[in-house]
This record gives C-alpha cells, sequence and structure tokens, in this order.
C-alpha cells in the first residue's frame, strides 16, 4: 500500500468554488475533468462524514460542530466501553440511528445514483458512513466500510439480530436487549475503533478502487485508516482522480482535481456537466 511521498503525489488542480456563491457565474469545469469522467466505465465513489453533512448529520471532526465534539471517542467506540458498561453507548447509538433515519439524502446521494443509471457507466460506492443514505439515495451497489447503524449483531457469538425500536428522544442510558442464542447483549452493527473492518465490504472496496477509471473522493478528512489507504491503489495506477471538498485533506495530494464545494452542490453540478 503506497502512502504520500512514495510516488503517489500529483499536481493537483484547485477547482474554486462553492460555484456562484458569490453572485459570479459559474465557472465552467476543467474541460480534462469532464472528458475524463464522461470516458470513464468504471466510476469509484469514497465517501466519508462531509457527504451526509448536506442532509443535516455532524460530521465527526468539525472543530465545533463535529460528532465527537462533546463525547469522548474511546468512551462511545471501545470494545472495552462497552464490556464495562453498555447502556450509555446503546443509548447513543440509538439515537444516532434516529437522526440518521430523519435526515433525507441530499442531492449529492442522488447524483451519484443517477450517474449509476446512465448507459455504460457502472458506479460503485464505498462509504465511511453508518448510516443509510447512499441506499435510500437510490444507489444499488455500496460497501460499507464502518459498519452501519441498522445492523445489530450479539456481541459475543455474533448471530445477527432484529433491528430494535428507534428512540422518538435522546436518553442518557439504554439497556440492549439480549442475544437469543447465547442471552449475551446485542450490540450496534458498527466498527469501533481497534475493530477489524467488515471482509467482505473490504474486498469490494479494494476490487472497486483497484479497477476504477474514475475516482471521486467525497466528503473525507483522509485521517482514518485502513479505510483512507483505498485511494492510493488508485492513485498508483494513474486513475484520474476527483477530490469534493471545501478544504484541503490529506488526500488532496492524491487528487488530480480538488473542488472546493460540497457534495450537494459539486456532484449534481458535474452530472450536469456529463450531459452537456
Amino acid at each position: 500500500m503506497a502512502f504520500p511521498g512514495d510516488g503517489t503525489r500529483r499536481e493537483t488542480t484547485i477547482i474554486e468554488g462553492p460555484a456562484g456563491t458569490d453572485g459570479s457565474p459559474d465557472t465552467p469545469l476543467p474541460r480534462d475533468l469532464v472528458a475524463a469522467a464522461r470516458a470513464a466505465a468504471r466510476v469509484e465513489v469514497f465517501t466519508g462524514a462531509g457527504m451526509s453533512a448536506d442532509s443535516g448529520l455532524d460530521t465527526f471532526r468539525d472543530a465545533n460542530t463535529g460528532i465527537w465534539s462533546n463525547v469522548d471517542p474511546q468512551a462511545m467506540a471501545s470494545i472495552d466501553s462497552w464490556a464495562r458498561d453498555p447502556e450509555p453507548m446503546w443509548a447513543w447509538y440509538l439515537w444516532r440511528g434516529t437522526l440518521a433515519r430523519r435526515a433525507e439524502p441530499n442531492a449529492g446521494h442522488v447524483a451519484v445514483a443517477r450517474w449509476g443509471e446512465r448507459e455504460d457507466t457502472d458506479v460503485h460506492v464505498t462509504t465511511q458512513n453508518i448510516d443509510d443514505l447512499h441506499e435510500r439515495g437510490g444507489s444499488a451497489s455500496v460497501a460499507h466500510l464502518h459498519g452501519s447503524l441498522y445492523a445489530f449483531r450479539c456481541s459475543i457469538c455474533e448471530k445477527p439480530a432484529a433491528q430494535p425500536e428507534f428512540p422518538t428522544e435522546a436518553a442518557e442510558r439504554l439497556a440492549p436487549p439480549s442475544c437469543s442464542l447465547c442471552g449475551n447483549p446485542v450490540r450496534p452493527g458498527v466498527v469501533w475503533f481497534g475493530e477489524a473492518l467488515p471482509e467482505r465490504d473490504w474486498a469490494r472496496a479494494e476490487e472497486s478502487m483497484g479497477s476504477a477509471d474514475f475516482v471521486v473522493i467525497v466528503g473525507t478528512s483522509g485521517v482514518v485508516t485502513p479505510a483512507a489507504n483505498l485511494p492510493h491503489l488508485a492513485a498508483e495506477k494513474g486513475t484520474p482522480i476527483l477530490e469534493i471538498s471545501p478544504a484541503d485533506t490529506a488526500l488532496t495530494p492524491l487528487a488530480t482535481w480538488s473542488w472546493r464545494t460540497t457534495a450537494a452542490a459539486g456532484l449534481p453540478r458535474l452530472l450536469s456537466a456529463l450531459d452537456g
């Protein structure tokens, strides 16, 4: 696996945006970007928390609004914390599930799904998000690297468990149900710090990233590994990479183009350019 500085760093073209917010006319996207995206038969879309931010869900690492800003990550995302006292974690994840279910897919989610409906174009999504907004937005091929808020299993024997009823308001503590097979607590089907990523989803993501002829990175800081290592597979092969992010990230040096916009603003405009 390659890392920045070992041959994958590129000369990145910065595209200012979001287009038109200052009252100026929209600046056309670079011709080589549109040509590369239009010619692509296999597109890999790699998304992080910024993809869902336009749906009203907090990102993880924003200093003021990030989901960890008022919560200790180790207290809510480690198997040791779960073993000591699962009730605060169970309540927190169920409430996150409620908030994610109340959110609606944004224009970026819908644009990715529409791109996948184009003739002769196979679009695969690899997401670090644990919501279901890509699926609800219409995407059919999605790998969840960090699990899902809507999958549950036993914390010991890993038997799949039924989806519980989600709360209508936040609570500090809720008791998780017991596994129907072994009686141990049922846990959220998300990946906590130090746990391995789901093998099947990781394999799908590796294959798709390695075989893509165009990659779009949307809304990820690029600092959470091993997920953040995946774009290096495409960079090593010289695959054109478009990053959509309001600011520089750890993955910007891998990008062919880095567009200073958001998922909901940029992805529909890119799709419109392909149809132009």
